[in-house]
C-alpha cells in the first residue's frame, strides 16, 4: 500500500515545548501563569513554547476569563481535533481497534476475529481493521499514527516483538510490517506499558508523580510510574510482576520458572488448579469463579492463593518503586471479590513500612482501553523526534 499523505506534526521541537504540549494536554484548559507555575518554566518560556503550537492548530486560546484576582487570562486549550490516532491491541484471537482524538478520547471502535496467529495474517488483518476504522473521510485525512500492542517483550525503540507467549512469536519487526500494510507511522509497545501512559496521561494516574499500573487476567502484567516517566528499563522488560517469584513449589511458568505470580494468579492458571483441584477438566473460569461464590471449598482455596501470590508481588514491587498509588485492572476484577481479602492482607503484611500506606484503585478495563492505550503510545510520538 502507498503511504498516505501525512499530516503535519505538531511542532515539538524542544523539551519546553514537550512541557507546555503535555502540562495542556492532560490538565488543560490551563493559563500560561499556571502552566509556568506547574512546570518551572518561565512566562516567557512558556509563551514561546506556545506559540507554535498555537500556529500549528494544536492549541487554542479560549476566551478571555478573569482570575480571583481580577487579572485576565487566556486559558490555553488542546484542540483535540486537530489530529486522529489509531490504537490496536492483538490478543490471541482477535484484534480490538480504536480512533482516538488528541486527548485519547474514543471517537470509533472495531473487533475483527484472527484469521491466524501467524505473522502474514495477523498483519493483514491489521490492515483491514485500519481502513474499516479510517472509512470516515475526516479521520482518514487527519490521521498519521497507528499504535499497535501485544502482550510479552516488546522493544518499542525498534518496534520488534521479541517475544510474545500467546501469539508464539519471536523476534518479528511489526512496527515495519504495521507501517508497510496500513501506510501510517507505525508504533509498536507493550500492551501494560501502553495502557499505564494512557492512565498517566488521561486517567486515574493524572497528578500522580509514581504509580503503578497492575493489570489481572490472561497474564499478570505491571506497569510503572516513578518521578513522571514510564519506566521501561534497558531491555523494556521493566514491572514485570507476573514474574516474581512467590512460591519455592509453585508451578511451571511458560517463562521457564517456578512459582511465578502469573503461573498461580493468572486466569489460566487458575482455572488449570480448579481443575485438578475438582477433577473435573472441563471447567471454566466462569464455572470456577460461580462455583467459589457458592461455597466450593476446595475452589475458594485456588482463589486464596491467587490472592496470597498476587499480594506478595505487589508487595515487592511497592518495596522496590515506593508508588504513590496501585490501580489494579484487567479481566480478572470479575472475581476481584474472591481474593480481594487476601491481596489486601498479605500485601498489608509484605509491604515494608510507609510502602503500605499506597492506595489500592480498582478500575474495570474494557477491550476497548487496551486498544486506547495503543492509540495513546501513538500520541505520544508527537513528543519524540
Amino acid at each position: 500500500m502507498t503511504p498516505r499523505r501525512q499530516t503535519p506534526r505538531v511542532p515539538v521541537t524542544s523539551p519546553a515545548a514537550a512541557t507546555v504540549f503535555t502540562t495542556v494536554l492532560t490538565e488543560g484548559p490551563v493559563s500560561r501563569v499556571d502552566v509556568a507555575r506547574r512546570t518551572g518554566l518561565s512566562s516567557a518560556a512558556v509563551t514561546k513554547a506556545a506559540r507554535p503550537l498555537i500556529e500549528a492548530g494544536y492549541l487554542t486560546e479560549l476566551d478571555s476569563a478573569t482570575t480571583g484576582v481580577g487579572r485576565p487570562a487566556s486559558p490555553l486549550e488542546v484542540v483535540a481535533d486537530r489530529e486522529f490516532f489509531v490504537g490496536v491491541k492483538i490478543t490471541h484471537d482477535e484484534l480490538i481497534g480504536v480512533v482516538t482524538d488528541l486527548r485519547a478520547r474514543i471517537r470509533v471502535s472495531g473487533h475483527l476475529p484472527l484469521t491466524s496467529r501467524k505473522v502474514d495474517a495477523v498483519v493483514s488483518n491489521v490492515g483491514e481493521l485500519v481502513t474499516e476504522l479510517l472509512k470516515a473521510p475526516r479521520y482518514r485525512e487527519r490521521t498519521s499514527t497507528v499504535g499497535v500492542t501485544v502482550a510479552g517483550d516488546v522493544d518499542p525503540a525498534s518496534g520488534h516483538v521479541r517475544y510474545s507467549p500467546f501469539l508464539h512469536w519471536r523476534d518479528v519487526p511489526l512496527a515495519e510490517l504495521v507501517a508497510e500494510v496500513t501506510g501510517l507511522e507505525a508504533t509498536v509497545g507493550n500492551d501494560v506499558k501502553a495502557i499505564t501512559v494512557a492512565e498517566q496521561w488521561f486517567g486515574a494516574g493524572v497528578g500522580a508523580p509514581s504509580f503503578a499500573l497492575v493489570t489481572l487476567g490472561t497474564g499478570i502484567g505491571c506497569g510503572l510510574v516513578i518521578n513522571g516517566d514510564v519506566v521501561t528499563g534497558s531491555h523494556g522488560v521493566a514491572g514485570e510482576i507476573g514474574h516474581i517469584p512467590v512460591s519455592g513449589d509453585g508451578p511451571l511458568c511458560h517463562c521457564g520458572a517456578t512459582g511465578c505470580v502469573e503461573a498461580i494468579a493468572s486466569t489460566d492458571a487458575i482455572v488449570a488448579q480448579a481443575r485438578t483441584a475438582t477433577g473435573e477438566p472441563g471447567l471454566t473460569m466462569a464455572e470456577v469463579i460461580t462455583g467459589a461464590r457458592l461455597g466450593d471449598v476446595a475452589l475458594r482455596r485456588v482463589f486464596a492463593r491467587a490472592g496470597v501470590a498476587i499480594g506478595r508481588g505487589l508487595a515487592a514491587m511497592a518495596n522496590l518503586t515506593g508508588p504513590e498509588r496501585i490501580i489494579v485492572s484487567g479481566e480478572g476484577l470479575d472475581a476481584y471479590d474472591l481474593f480481594a481479602d487476601e491481596i489486601r492482607e498479605t500485601f498489608a503484611t509484605h509491604a515494608f513500612g510507609a510502602a503500605a500506606e499506597c492506595e489500592l484503585i480498582l478500575r474495570p478495563l474494557p477491550f476497548e482501553e487496551w486498544a486506547r492505550g495503543a492509540a495513546a503510545i501513538a500520541v505520544r510520538t508527537l513528543f519524540l523526534s
